[in-house]
């Protein structure tokens, strides 16, 4: 009965957990398909400047996300080179600047799975008449589990994210309350600072479950993969 007295209207948690989710799980699944390529390439290969590339990529770990939001906001803002697609404060941008806050640990974490295989696996391979694309899927099968806590990772980073959604969202709801750019860190900063604290303690919760719930599945893919 205590969920039904709460000062919030019907359809507000639930928009905002859908945004959140949509945001996230769109931008962590392109980031992936950016990230792993470059991952393989890396981890396969030898080429000048490779050391300044993963320099890169472990900065890009750390980079402070109000400025991504800055720089995504100049890029769809009606000055910047894509403001002729309206993305302002749409859900989009919010992708896009998630998109750039994932990629970094996805990327690294993924090279970090694939650099850590043992040569012996891929020397077998070889042996065995494998090509080269063979010995790379056969590296990518034995670094799926850390390339699933890459995701996870780019995940937590990406659903957690206050302030470049913030500035790009602009943590908009309609009319009725339903969130148009709200997420759920958006909304528990809001809820919080107006003091409506049992709000953004169900928000809260709602938050740390979704987290914990894709960390067990991925823990369950592993220890799947263990026992196989």
């Amino acid at each position: 009965m205590a969920v039904v007295d709460l000062p919030f209207r019907e359809g507000y948690v639930s928009s905002i957990i859908y945004v959140s989710l949509y945001v996230s799980v769109i931008a962590v699944a392109l980031s992936t398909l950016f990230s792993l390529p470059i991952a393989v390439v890396m981890g396969f290969s030898d080429f000048p400047g490779k050391q300044f590339v993963k320099s890169v990529i472990n900065t890009g770990m750390g980079f402070p996300s109000v400025v991504v939001g800055l720089l995504v906001l100049f890029t769809v803002s009606n000055q910047g080179p894509l403001g002729d697609l309206e993305l302002i404060f749409t859900k989009e941008a919010m992708i896009m600047s998630q998109f750039v806050l994932a990629t970094p640990p996805i990327t690294a974490i993924s090279l970090a799975a694939i650099s850590g295989v043992d040569d012996n696996v891929r020397d077998a391979a070889h042996v065995l008449g494998g090509t080269r694309l063979d010995v790379a899927l056969v590296v990518l099968k034995e670094a799926r589990y850390g390339i699933a806590t890459a995701v996870l990772a780019g995940f937590g980073r990406a659903i957690s994210e206050v302030g470049s959604v913030l500035i790009v969202g602009g943590n908009i709801t309609s009319a009725r309350g339903i969130s148009k750019t709200r997420t759920l860190t958006t909304a528990i900063q809001l809820e919080a600072r107006q003091g409506q604290y049992e709000t953004a303690m169900i928000l809260g919760a709602v938050l740390v479950t979704l987290v914990l719930t894709v960390n067990a599945i991925v823990i369950r893919l592993g220890d799947q993969g263990v026992q196989r």
